[in-house]
């Protein structure tokens, strides 16, 4: 039972909500309960190689904090002077880890999208109310492997002529890259206006016209619709308290933590955690059946 066999409603509503909340709180608790939700859940759907591309984030993380720190002087907590005499204080450096475990977190996110979403649902989504703009992001996302694909090919027709990526000396690779580069660039164009007109033909643009749709909104969609909303309301609460900002300019204050917070944290956790634990819960039932049915 994976979150991409819901209602594309559904997750329209989740996605948009945990990246909005992901940019919106700057609470370390909150942020740090996004990241490691993102983390795990990307790691769930794509495996080794999400794995690998999130903790290749790590470092730009805090390459990008001490880079912030240097050049952005605000904050009370001096630590040291950098190379022009400036000082670099802590509220900079805890900001700009909170820039980049933020943008660290939608862009792990980002790829949960992608994974989840189809060109079927995004033209289900959005077809009645642009048809043009779902036929651009279904081209798009569409054309994303296919545009690795082509890439992959041509190397690999050019290795055989000796001209591939990684032939030659420097001279010749970085020639023969560019030559690679600008014949995927070349089909591209040729692929997006062939795709056009085969679109245009097809009657795509007439007005009145209808889509194909096999989504249905049964029960199961209902159920997790209300858990859901239960979650932003909690979210909500959280806003309206203040429990879910920090300021950190001249310095870092925050709200007393208090028993109603930790209620917060857990929904907010709930929240960005379901469908993985759906997942979950399904792939061991799956499991469990197909044990009993082979005993």
């Amino acid at each position: 039972m994976k979150f991409n066999s819901y209602h594309p409603t559904i997750n329209l509503i989740y996605f948009a909500s945990a990246i909005g909340f992901t940019i919106r709180f700057n609470h370390p608790i909150f942020l740090v309960i996004s990241y490691m939700a993102a983390f795990a859940y990307s790691v769930k759907l794509k495996g080794l190689k999400s794995l690998v591309f999130n903790l290749c984030l790590v470092p730009l993380i805090i390459l990008y904090a001490i880079w912030y720190s240097y050049y952005n002087h605000f904050g009370v907590t001096g630590l040291r002077r950098n190379f022009a005499g400036n000082e670099i204080t802590l509220e900079a450096i805890v900001f700009g880890l909170v820039i980049g475990i933020t943008a660290a977190a939608v862009v792990m996110w980002m790829s949960c999208v992608f994974e989840v979403f189809s060109s079927d649902k995004l033209v289900y989504l959005f077809g009645r109310v642009s048809p043009k703009l779902s036929l651009f992001f279904s081209i798009l996302l569409r054309s994303v492997p296919r545009i690795k694909q082509t890439t992959v090919k041509i190397n690999l027709a050019r290795s055989g002529m000796g001209r591939g990526s990684r032939q030659g000396n420097i001279l010749c690779r970085l020639r023969n890259c560019l030559s690679i580069f600008s014949m995927v660039i070349t089909w591209t164009m040729e692929s997006f206006i062939l795709s056009s007109r085969s679109m245009r033909s097809r009657g795509y643009s007439l007005k009145g016209r209808t889509a194909f749709s096999i989504y249905r909104f049964d029960n199961r969609d209902r159920g997790f619709v209300i858990a859901i909303f239960l979650c932003l309301t909690l979210m909500m609460m959280a806003i309206m308290l203040n429990q879910v900002t920090i300021h950190y300019d001249p310095m870092i204050i925050m709200n007393r933590i208090t028993r109603v917070s930790y209620v917060f944290y857990i929904a907010y956790g709930v929240f960005l955690l379901m469908p993985m634990g759906l997942q979950i819960v399904g792939e061991a039932a799956f499991k469990r059946r197909c044990r009993q049915r082979w005993k």
